[in-house]
């Protein structure tokens, strides 16, 4: 059994200024994505962009991710705690991010983006779904650094079980950061890149993102404790039922996509 190693939130200290691992992830996460899509501009599928657009694109990307992210926390998993505690709504180097309504926020901003361009939605959405699965493998390797979105109890014979103070016990639990960063992450970034390197039809790309962390998602929640569970049952937590929702929309968006029409 192993007891997590409890790593000092604070990566580094400038006098007054403290420098999260929290917020370095998600620098991390901003500059894997930026190569990523210059990359992808060298390629088939991404050659109708040209690098000015990117400094653009990951500006509203930015905003979307971290606004959104931050709301979603407050208003899906913890309305009455930030109601009672408003100025932690801008504490966001403490942790308290939600992929979903990241997710929400990304869409809303590339909407803006794509309107400012004079170009249709999904194909910025195409464009930008195979660089996001980097992002999210290195987002959950900030909240097991910060020891939070622990696991739920693991069989006593499990070899990298751990335990995880922050819980408050000495159970010995998965930790499930690393689960989701292997799977949403690694795993999707590879299956994604692996479809996405030839053009495809309007919204298909978009929609195997979608079927694909939601379907990863849903899978791994049953390794982690749940933040809250749905309409009072005991099987299905909050964000299990999100990622079905995800998964309807990626099916929708798939069924919807033209059979033969590449991507312009």
């Amino acid at each position: 059994m192993w007891v997590h190693p409890q790593f000092d939130p604070v990566a580094l200290r400038l006098g007054p200024l403290a420098i999260h691992w929290y917020g370095l992830m998600y620098l991390l996460a901003f500059g894997m994505f930026f190569f990523l899509m210059r990359r992808r501009m060298a390629t088939p599928a991404g050659s109708g962009w040209a690098p000015t657009q990117l400094d653009d694109l990951l500006f509203y990307g930015v905003l979307g991710v971290v606004l959104g992210g931050r709301l979603g926390q407050v208003l899906f998993y913890e309305p009455l705690y930030y109601l009672n505690h408003p100025l932690e709504i801008l504490q966001v180097w403490k942790g308290g991010m939600s992929f979903h309504g990241g997710l929400l926020g990304v869409i809303v901003a590339m909407a803006l983006y794509a309107r400012a361009q004079g170009r249709h939605f999904l194909d910025v959405t195409d464009f930008i779904a195979p660089g996001v699965p980097t992002g999210l493998m290195v987002g959950r390797i900030g909240n097991f650094i910060n020891g939070e979105l622990w696991g739920r109890a693991a069989p006593a014979d499990l070899p990298w079980a751990m335990v995880f103070p922050q819980a408050g016990d000495w159970v010995a639990r998965h930790p499930s950061q690393i689960y989701q960063s292997l799977t949403e992450g690694l795993l999707l970034f590879v299956l994604l890149a692996w479809y996405a390197r030839h053009p495809r039809a309007r919204g298909r790309v978009s929609a195997f993102f979608l079927m694909g962390y939601g379907g990863f998602r849903f899978f791994m929640e049953f390794f982690r404790e749940p933040d809250h569970f749905d309409f009072g049952l005991s099987f299905i937590s909050q964000g299990q039922t999100l990622c079905l929702l995800m998964v309807a929309a990626g099916a929708w968006l798939w069924w919807r996509a033209p059979a033969r029409e590449a991507v312009r």
